[in-house]
């Protein structure tokens, strides 16, 4: 009589039974765990590889600050927060991509996510630092504008599109794109109206942040088929555990909900009611500093979305001193790209300080901030480009505050040897 031979994992040493089946090899069996979890340590190894490609070093969050410094101006807080922000996502994406052995991924400490979200007025630099921001990263970065999003089955983009895009950046490659970051752009613009009815279905607001809790929390999405993507009639299914969101909005009107939390309202009335007591409010910086969650639901975002946006980084308005700035110091400043205009033309561009002052309250005066800058430079040298290029006479246009006031016209220098070596000729 001989003994049966019980048949082990040569990899854990589980035995076989009807519940636990084996693989057999040339010289040993394995169990479905351990080809899970090899399979796991494999696409560690690729994942590795793929991010060494990527990014050489890993950057720290001053030098990212600094690269953003070189564009945008101002906004101290909000530069350091993004940068934390992307060196940690650095640091977890060389945590999953560890060379962990078998057995070894319990013992690990799974590192979630801190999805940010950017609060501000409008032009003071939000989608710059995202745009910036894409440059400085070696991830898949893509910018999505939320306003183009509605409910699935409605005419508009999925918000399952936002992933294909990121895959497309990343050439197909799905490793790569499941490390991407994500900018959600005019994300204020999905809140819900408080003037809407309740029972009016709402395809373009409070459904699409519904929709996108699914994305932005970490899940596996299934992709809309666009052809190339689809492999053999698989579905496409991307991981977006890894991906960083970092979602961006004016969000006007949001100050007030923050003043009501902030500044206690005097509703005494009657003999004993206090009279004239003046409250001093806190100016706007202050307040978007001040803001918590639950203003955010006030002004219309679904406290689930709010939830998944657990770091708020707010912007402060730009003064006249910053914008003077914004028009002269970073590397595509618009003085400088002005005057790389005209220098194609041969002619050399001035602008006097108070023609930059007048530029910047002019600015303030019209509420777009930076964002505006650049049609009041086109409003105020569009009669000098349309005429210089028909002049060869033109050596420096200057512009002064009356210029810009409406007072005066951009001065003409003219050449003094042209004519001179014409008639020598």
């Amino acid at each position: 009589m001989t003994i049966k031979e019980i048949k082990h994992c040569s990899f854990c040493g589980i035995e076989q039974s009807a519940s636990i089946p084996l693989i057999a090899g040339a010289e040993g069996y394995i169990c479905g765990a351990c080809v899970a979890l090899a399979h796991q340590v494999v696409s560690n190894w690729s994942r590795k590889k793929a991010l060494s490609k990527m990014q050489d070093t890993l950057p720290i969050p001053a030098k990212i600050k600094d690269h953003l410094d070189q564009y945008v101006i101002g906004q101290q807080l909000a530069k350091e927060i993004l940068a934390v922000a992307v060196y940690n996502h650095y640091k977890r994406l060389k945590h999953e991509s560890g060379d962990a052995g078998l057995g070894q991924f319990d013992k690990d400490v799974e590192i979630g996510k801190s999805n940010l979200l950017l609060i501000g007025p409008s032009g003071t630099g939000k989608t710059l630092l995202a745009s910036t921001l894409a440059k400085i990263v070696g991830v898949p970065f893509v910018v999505a504008d939320a306003t183009t999003l509605t409910q699935a089955g409605y005419v508009g983009d999925d918000v399952e599109n936002i992933l294909v895009r990121l895959l497309d950046v990343a050439d197909g490659n799905m490793a790569n794109a499941e490390w991407g970051i994500v900018y959600l752009d005019e994300i204020d613009k999905l809140a819900r109206s408080p003037e809407q009815p309740t029972g009016t279905r709402d395809v373009s607001g409070e459904g699409v942040q519904q929709a996108l809790l699914r994305l932005v929390e970490g899940s596996q999405v299934k992709l809309p088929n666009k052809g190339r993507h689809s492999k053999d009639g698989v579905d496409v299914i991307m991981d977006t555990r890894n991906i960083l969101f970092i979602a961006g909005g004016s969000f006007p009107g949001l100050e007030k909900h923050v003043e009501k939390r902030l500044v206690p309202t005097n509703s005494a009335i009657g003999f004993h009611a206090a009279v004239n007591q003046t409250v001093e409010k806190p100016n706007l910086e202050a307040m978007l500093n001040a803001t918590q969650p639950s203003d955010l639901r006030k002004f219309g975002l679904i406290p689930e979305f709010i939830g998944r946006f657990p770091v708020l980084a707010p912007l402060e308005p730009l003064d006249v001193d910053a914008l003077i700035r914004v028009l002269t110091e970073p590397k595509n400043a618009l003085v400088k790209q002005y005057q790389q205009l005209f220098a194609f033309e041969g002619v050399e561009l001035v602008f006097a300080h108070d023609a930059l002052v007048a530029i910047a309250e002019k600015a303030i005066e019209r509420d777009t901030g930076a964002r505006g800058l650049r049609s009041i430079m086109e409003q105020i040298l569009r009669k000098s480009m349309f005429d210089i290029p028909s002049r060869n006479d033109v050596e420096r246009c200057v512009v002064d505050a009356d210029v810009v006031n409406g007072f005066g016209e951009v001065r003409v220098e003219q050449k003094t040897d042209e004519p001179r070596r014409e008639q020598a000729g």
